[in-house]
């Protein structure tokens, strides 16, 4: 028996959370994958190649009884509609793609998506709506809070600490035993070897303030 899902987002990002509940229920059927929710205009031409449609805006979550996943990369955005899914009484899946790695003792956090190949090795903590793009890395005895993004490619050393609604870039690199404050934002390619303060924007090789 498959559970309804509806995908917030019709974008990039959540055309690509489509392919993981694709992925899954070719491996065993999980899903029944009702439609996308979307506060703009996102692009027919693609939801139609993938056979998909918008149902409505996000507010349509009131009224739609199915679990829900937020397919948008801004963690700010994900903070906004996870609240109102939340004054809906929705419960937000967790989404693992099959061909990602998920070691031992690990702990999702509700609404987080694992895309094709993300990695995540032991004792790893992860917050609601996490979004782990494909191929990143993240070591041992990491916490990922709420709301944090990792972009393609980016590896998080171990003992790392990701607090609420950070984004790493993609390929940018944290090194062991740091902390990344809230709402910072680590640019693309960047290399921290120090601390990150809260909502401050680091880039380049080692990483800076912006």
């Amino acid at each position: 028996m498959t559970d309804p899902i509806v995908i917030v987002g019709a974008g990039g990002f959540g055309r690509e959370v489509l392919d993981v509940i694709e992925a899954l229920n070719a491996t065993r059927p999980t899903w029944d994958f009702l439609g996308f929710l979307d506060d703009g205009a996102p692009d027919e031409d693609l939801l139609h190649r993938r056979q998909a449609k918008v149902l409505g805006p996000s507010g349509a979550l009131a009224d739609i009884d199915a679990h829900y996943v937020i397919g948008i990369g801004s963690g700010e955005v994900r903070i906004r509609i996870d609240a109102l899914a939340a004054s809906f009484g929705r419960k937000a899946a967790i989404l693992v793609h099959p061909w990602a790695n998920v070691g031992s003792d690990t702990e999702l956090g509700e609404g987080s998506v694992l895309c094709a190949f993300a990695s995540i090795t032991t004792h790893v903590t992860m917050g609601r709506h996490v979004q782990l793009n494909p191929g990143c890395t993240i070591g041992h005895d990491v916490v990922l809070e709420d709301f944090v993004t990792v972009f393609p490619g980016a590896a998080v050393s171990g003992n790392v600490l990701l607090r609420r609604g950070v984004t790493i870039g993609a390929r940018a690199v944290v090194l062991r035993g740091l902390e990344v404050g809230q709402g910072s934002t680590v640019g693309a390619g960047a290399v921290v070897v120090r601390p990150v303060r809260r909502d401050e924007i680091v880039v380049g090789v080692p990483a800076r303030p912006l």
